[in-house]
């Protein structure tokens, strides 16, 4: 049979801390809460001062979840795996009361055989996890917690590729040709030796005609994998770019034992990276700047649980500022970010860690408000660095939109914890408020000699499996790091706000290009890299507001964007339009007195699916995006702020309120809010087909034309 795909979104049961016994089958879980998944539960509970400044004063905790699913008799005799695209974290898995194992790490996707667990027919099966976040402190900004991904029942033949097993790569490109090659990593699971016919068509997404065949066989021993390279042509490629981001379709078939049963098919894109160190980055032979943002992964009050047209929206903005290129901060995010990258054309610095086997400084009273916390990732890195690292890589190689890796991020900042002798004291770009007694090296502390031989295994991990894309990291301190070692395995060297470096360091490392892997948002700093060819550009902290980094109470927010949590773009935000050639006309505001609203559904095609709005946000999970926005009596925004209440009947439910405003300690699970500046986005997920009704109310108690105004819709 053909590979089967079964998302499990609905009928999740969820319960707040620990159960000893919710492991098992049995147990009577029907007084648990339901939930759709994705789910943050961090977002859902109020604000507490009690809790870490440095994940948005949210909390986290133990809980579990628990899902039944039936497979048909059709699936008897084919490998089942359950694949989860990220937990936070220390999850916990259980099959049909089977314990499958655990995965420490919070961002990355893994999976397990279920094969031996399951049932068929109309016998339930159910997948237990625990999910285990007691440590508030672990992160430097919000993590989220749950099953905050989506979750997959994959169902294949006894003969079947590896997770993410089959790897497009071309080379030799140009307008003309490009060479192409496939390599299969074909898995045997069955008891007997065997021979394996492959056939993949790269078919042309317009023509659906396949512009290229790629046939070949091998031969795979029971219980082995073997990998199987197809090589092939196509004639007049149409090259994948920023501007035209032309993507094929990569389907495959296996034959064992006379019978051909289809075992993927994905978006591939066929594009040419250069990365020379005197003249910067090319693209299909065009030479171009990274106009880049770093991204975290949240979506203000969604948290953690962001859908993938919430981040269509997002980019959709950027885009029109002239971005073209994304840094995933700092752990891998979402698959459907990455597609979403692929089908619009953005540039992909995609992140491994922002820790390695030593804990950095975290903020929980305040930022760099001493004494810090040192909970983290850092204790599973010993290990589970390979594995984590190898599926990110494994996950990702495929999408033309990644054209860098980052093993890590920050890793050589000073003092945290990496020192060294040769400097007696050491600051940092976000040191402002550090004590001077931690500025002071101390031989107590690891000495940051030991980070060149982590950094050149890292490196050699993301070669292991691919080599079309150079590796890079994010460095902080290059002033003393830069001469023990720590870029020398490195592809790009990265820097974080330390431009004024480029040039010595250029003719250092003259077999190295150079790139901004982190910057300010002065003109000054652009202009570096438009006066020198050889720094390829920069990456701007950061895109998009995010929870966590806080100050200190009551804000809960990093407020170092471009666009605000709620999307809507800040001043900021129209000067580097400016600079990157982006739409840089800012619409009129005023602080006149509100007179009405401008409420409007963001109604946009579904990018990954090709479908219409209309079919797309009838799926079960969608979530409907509403922009609230104040007008006055000439018709134009204004910042005189008014408070909402929202309704929602029939098949949907309020998901969320945002205003973008960073101090706004009402609960996330409330339903009403005060606009920012004019204005908020009201989230509505669909729970079941047919129609929904929202309604939002002005509710401000002092007198204004809105107070008791209305304003309906049918989603």
């Amino acid at each position: 049979m053909d590979k089967l795909e079964l998302v499990l979104t609905e009928g999740w049961r969820f319960h707040k801390g620990d159960c000893d016994d919710a492991w098992y089958k049995g147990f009577d879980d029907s007084g648990w809460r339901k939930v759709l998944v994705p789910h943050d539960w961090s977002v859902e509970a109020p604000f507490s001062r009690n809790n870490s400044s440095g994940t948005g004063y949210l909390d986290g905790g133990i809980s579990w979840y628990r899902v039944r699913f039936k497979l048909p008799y059709e699936c008897m005799g084919q490998r089942v795996k359950v694949v989860f695209d990220g937990v936070y974290k220390n999850s916990q898995v259980w099959c049909n009361s089977y314990y499958l194992g655990r995965r420490p790490n919070g961002y990355t996707e893994f999976s397990y055989d279920i094969t031996h667990a399951v049932r068929f027919g109309q016998k339930e099966n159910l997948i237990a996890v625990k999910v285990s976040h007691p440590d508030l402190a672990d992160s430097r900004w919000f993590t989220g917690s749950g099953i905050y991904r989506k979750v997959r029942i994959l169902v294949e033949n006894p003969v079947h590729p590896a997770l993410h097993g089959i790897v497009f790569s071309a080379e030799n490109i140009s307008q003309e040709h490009a060479d192409l090659r496939v390599c299969h990593e074909v898995v045997n699971d069955s008891p007997e030796d065997k021979k394996v016919r492959i056939h993949t068509e790269l078919i042309d997404r317009v023509t659906k005609k396949a512009a290229s065949v790629l046939e070949g066989e091998v031969q795979v021993r029971a219980g082995s994998c073997e990998k199987a390279v197809l090589s092939g042509a196509v004639e007049k490629p149409n090259l994948w770019s920023v501007e035209e981001p032309t993507l094929y379709t990569l389907r495959s078939w296996y034959e064992a034992d006379g019978e051909w049963s289809e075992v993927g098919a994905e978006k591939v894109g066929i594009r040419k990276i250069v990365f020379d160190p005197d003249k910067g980055f090319f693209l299909n032979d065009v030479s171009m700047k990274f106009k880049g943002v770093c991204l975290h992964h949240d979506a203000g009050p969604l948290g953690a649980a962001v859908k993938q047209e919430v981040w269509q929206r997002r980019l959709e903005v950027l885009k029109h500022m002239g971005c073209n290129a994304i840094r995933c901060s700092h752990n891998p995010h979402m698959p459907e970010l990455y597609d979403l990258c692929d089908s619009m054309g953005f540039l992909m610095m995609d992140e491994a860690f922002d820790e390695w086997e030593a804990p950095k400084n975290k903020w929980w009273q305040g930022h760099n408000v001493y004494p810090p916390k040192h909970q983290g990732y850092y204790e599973d890195f010993p290990e589970w660095h390979e594995r984590d690292l190898k599926a990110m890589v494994r996950r990702d190689r495929n999408h033309p939109s990644v054209v860098m890796w980052s093993i890590g991020n920050e890793i050589d900042y000073p003092n945290d914890p990496y020192c060294h002798p040769s400097f007696e004291t050491m600051t940092g770009n976000n040191d402002a408020n550090k004590p001077a007694a931690e500025r002071i090296y101390n031989p107590d502390k690891p000495n940051m000699e030991r980070l060149a031989g982590l950094a050149k295994e890292l490196v050699s991990i993301v070669k292991e499996e691919d080599t079309t894309r150079p590796v890079t990291l994010a460095s902080a301190f290059p002033e003393l790091s830069s001469h023990l070692g720590f870029l020398d395995a490195l592809d790009v060297i990265g820097y974080n706000y330390k431009e004024q470096y480029y040039e010595e360091d250029h003719k250092r490392f003259p077999d190295k290009p150079i790139l901004g892997s982190e910057n300010g948002k002065s003109e000054e700093a652009w202009k570096v890299v438009t006066d020198n060819d050889f720094c390829m550009g920069q990456f701007l902290w950061v895109g998009i507001d995010f929870l966590g980094e806080a100050h200190g109470w009551p804000v809960y927010c990093s407020q170092a964007g471009l666009l605000t949590t709620d999307a809507f773009p800040k001043d900021v935000y129209y000067e580097r339009a400016k600079l990157w050639g982006g739409d840089a006309v800012k619409p009129p505001f005023s602080d006149t007195e509100a007179v009405g609203a401008e409420v409007t559904l963001w109604k946009e095609a579904d990018r990954l699916s090709n479908r219409r709005f209309e079919d797309a946000s009838d799926d079960i999970g969608y979530i409907f995006q509403i922009l609230v926005e104040l007008k006055d009596q000439e018709g134009n925004r204004t910042t005189d702020d008014r408070t909402f209440r929202v309704q929602v009947e029939g098949t949907g439910e309020l998901l969320a309120i945002d205003s973008g405003c960073v101090s706004d300690l009402t609960p996330f699970s409330e339903n009403y809010r005060k606009t920012q500046d004019g204005n908020m986005v009201v989230y509505v997920r669909r729970t079941g087909h047919g129609d929904i009704n929202v309604h939002l109310l002005c509710i401000d108690e002092e007198k204004c034309m809105l107070k008791g105004r209305r304003f309906d819709l049918q989603l």
